[in-house]
């Protein structure tokens, strides 16, 4: 099978395309035939790596597994001998969590990994970009307890995270305001968003309004910044904290009356699913800037690292048979 690798950390030059063999499903797997994958902003911070305290976990001096990625979108192929939840032919999308794996034209997956069948009103490639994102906003959000009447201000409101969390928070019935460049205007308009704030044109810190729930999909302001921002007992949601911004929202949880929704989110096969009843309720469509063919996986890493993505970069790995 074709698939892309990195040997050692660095650029994105250190992405190469290599054959290698076809892996085979134990009795409790399944085998996919990947239809497509995604790059997504963990993807390339650990092929630099950023922070360098990855090695640790996924290689000191080199990459304990060569093959990065973690969303998908497939058909399965063959299964293990004690499989039960799925079929051949079964249409799917999910995660491959910490065995990554994705950025190949096959993966053998545990049938209790976090994976789903692809709702039908979803195009089969572009399933592979709803995970990363709408996992992440999905967990945060729920936990945030969002519920109708909301208002919600989402910073970062154009990448992955934030077009998710878009979408989310007008299915839970909340009001939104979308911070993010003008240029992205039109987009997160047409995602639901109720108001709209130009980082480029205006402070969004200037506003007069606060908010039940602030979420920061990006981490590149000191959380001080958004607490004007909140109402009393209000939630904010810093999903790409720093070390030092987990530290002071756990103090900050313990000294104040406001809620601070930091750490990992979870990949429970229940939050996909119910993720998947949303779009076949057509609460949730795919939000892809670019595609790109496996083979140029690089370029898309630079793109992706450069910051300016709006949604989604898919990259397309063999052609989904549409039945």
């Amino acid at each position: 099978m074709k698939a892309i690798t990195y040997r050692n950390y660095g650029t994105p030059e250190v992405l190469r395309l290599e054959e290698l063999p076809k892996p085979e499903p134990k009795a409790n797997e399944i085998l996919v035939k990947i239809y497509a994958t995604a790059v997504n902003s963990g993807d390339y911070r650990l092929r630099k790596p950023d922070p360098q305290v990855v090695r640790l976990v996924f290689g000191l001096f080199k990459p304990r597994n060569p093959i990065l990625g973690i969303v998908f979108s497939g058909e399965v192929e063959a299964i293990g001998k004690n499989v039960t939840k799925f079929r051949v032919g079964d249409k799917i999308y999910g995660m491959s969590g910490m065995k990554m794996s994705t950025y190949a034209e096959y993966i053998c997956l545990s049938e209790s990994a976090t994976i789903d069948i692809i709702p039908d009103s979803m195009p089969k490639e572009e399933a592979a970009t709803i995970p990363f994102g709408t996992m992440t906003a999905y967990h945060f959000l729920t936990k945030s307890k969002i519920k109708s009447g909301d208002k919600v201000l989402i910073y970062g409101a154009s990448g992955s995270v934030g077009v998710a969390a878009i979408q989310l928070a007008k299915a839970f019935g909340a009001e939104v305001t979308a911070i993010c460049s003008s240029v992205n205007s039109d987009l997160v308009k047409k995602l639901g968003a109720n108001h709209v704030i130009n980082y480029d044109k205006q402070d969004f810190t200037d506003t007069k309004e606060t908010f039940d729930i602030v979420f920061d999909t990006l981490g590149k302001y000191v959380p001080n910044t958004f607490l004007p921002l909140l109402k009393m007992n209000g939630c904010l949601i810093l999903c790409n904290a720093s070390a030092a911004q987990m530290f002071w929202a756990l103090w900050k949880n313990l000294t104040t009356k406001y809620t601070f929704l930091i750490g990992v989110s979870s990949e429970a096969v229940e939050n996909l699913k119910a993720i998947s009843k949303l779009i076949s309720e057509n609460h949730i469509s795919a939000v892809i800037d670019k595609r790109f063919p496996l083979e140029s996986m690089s370029l898309a890493h630079t793109y992706v690292e450069a910051g300016h993505k709006k949604g989604n970069v898919l990259i397309d790995i063999s052609p989904a048979k549409v039945i």
